[in-house]
């Protein structure tokens, strides 16, 4: 019996196939209207249980329109910049920054905006948060925090996407869960390492193949789970017990980090961009030859981590001598 799973024929990046007009929707797309949908119900969930009212404020559904719209927004424009200028290795971007966000190919081919990075969508959108709070003098930290629950679970949805394209698959794996995306690299059934992992998994080779897809893990659905699901878990757990405003905001990139920088090991880094830190010279990609060799988003998963711990180092602090001041008033 083969020790590994195909990737499901039936399963294509467009939800309509062959289908003139109609194939221009695809379920990763269709994913991200999942996404929103699903942050802004956790979102409104939070609301209706008080989390965003003040002694002076009751939050209502026009201030969580605008907020969400606004953030969003910003949202996408910082992924698509920081995927256009960080991960981007042809330098098109910095030459002609106007192209960013240029749907068409120089045919006129509608190519949409393709690419987008988690960080960039991070930065963009914490942005968003904050600059909507002080335009509509909001509460930021009470604001960002309920955000920053609402964000893991419709995440999950976004990795979802990826799965269902046929993307951002991971590394060589023999576990009997690694899969055969359609799209990953062929080797040579001539390399001795590519045979023997053949032979182990059972995989059938015909008589005069030269190349081979072997079966990668399926870091998408990790990612969907430990990043999506399980944080928003702890976060939802925390949110009634956090000992001041501005705790999910410091948590939440802490959480996202640690599971991201780890998933990493078994996802495959941009081949273009290889190891930004390599313990192992011309270490491949597609395997995990060291433990030693560090991606550009294992690097900002460290910042971010970095990030969380001094907001909540910060904030502590300053939640310290807000206390004293009281004391003293009282």
């Amino acid at each position: 019996m083969p020790l590994y799973i195909n990737f499901p024929s039936w399963i294509h990046p467009e939800i309509f196939p062959g289908v003139p007009f109609l194939s221009l929707l695809r379920w990763y797309g269709l994913m991200y209207v999942f996404a929103f949908g699903t942050a802004f119900f956790v979102f409104k969930k939070q609301m209706s249980e008080g989390a965003l009212d003040t002694k002076n404020y009751k939050a209502n559904i026009d201030d969580v329109f605008s907020f969400f719209t606004f953030s969003i927004l910003m949202l996408l424009v910082g992924a698509r910049i920081f995927s256009c200028l960080i991960y981007d290795t042809s330098g098109l971007y910095w030459k002609k920054p106007w192209l960013i966000f240029w749907p068409f190919d120089e045919n006129w081919n509608f190519t949409g905006l393709a690419g987008m990075s988690y960080h960039g969508g991070f930065v963009g959108g914490l942005l968003g948060m904050i600059i909507w709070c002080l335009w509509h003098k909001k509460p930021v930290l009470k604001w960002i925090d309920v955000m920053g629950i609402s964000i893991p679970l419709g995440y999950t949805f976004g990795r979802l996407g990826n799965f269902l394209n046929g993307e951002l698959f991971g590394r060589v794996t023999t576990m009997p869960w690694g899969m055969v995306f359609p799209n990953a690299r062929r080797f040579s059934v001539s390399i001795p390492w590519v045979r023997e992992i053949v032979d182990k998994i059972g995989m059938p080779i015909a008589e005069g193949q030269t190349l081979v897809n072997l079966p990668r893990h399926p870091s998408q659905l990790y990612e969907a789970f430990f990043e999506g699901i399980v944080l928003f878990l702890i976060l939802w757990f925390v949110r009634k017990k956090k000992p001041f405003d501005g705790f999910i905001l410091g948590l939440y990139p802490i959480g996202y980090g640690i599971f991201r920088f780890f998933i990493e090991y078994f996802r495959e880094p941009d081949v273009e961009l290889g190891y930004r830190i390599a313990s192992v010279q011309d270490a491949p990609t597609y395997l995990n030859v060291s433990w030693g060799n560090i991606s550009t988003g294992q690097i900002l998963c460290l910042l971010m981590i970095a990030a969380g711990i001094g907001i909540l180092i910060a904030l502590s602090i300053r939640q310290r001598i807000l206390k004293k001041r009281t004391q003293i008033k009282h």
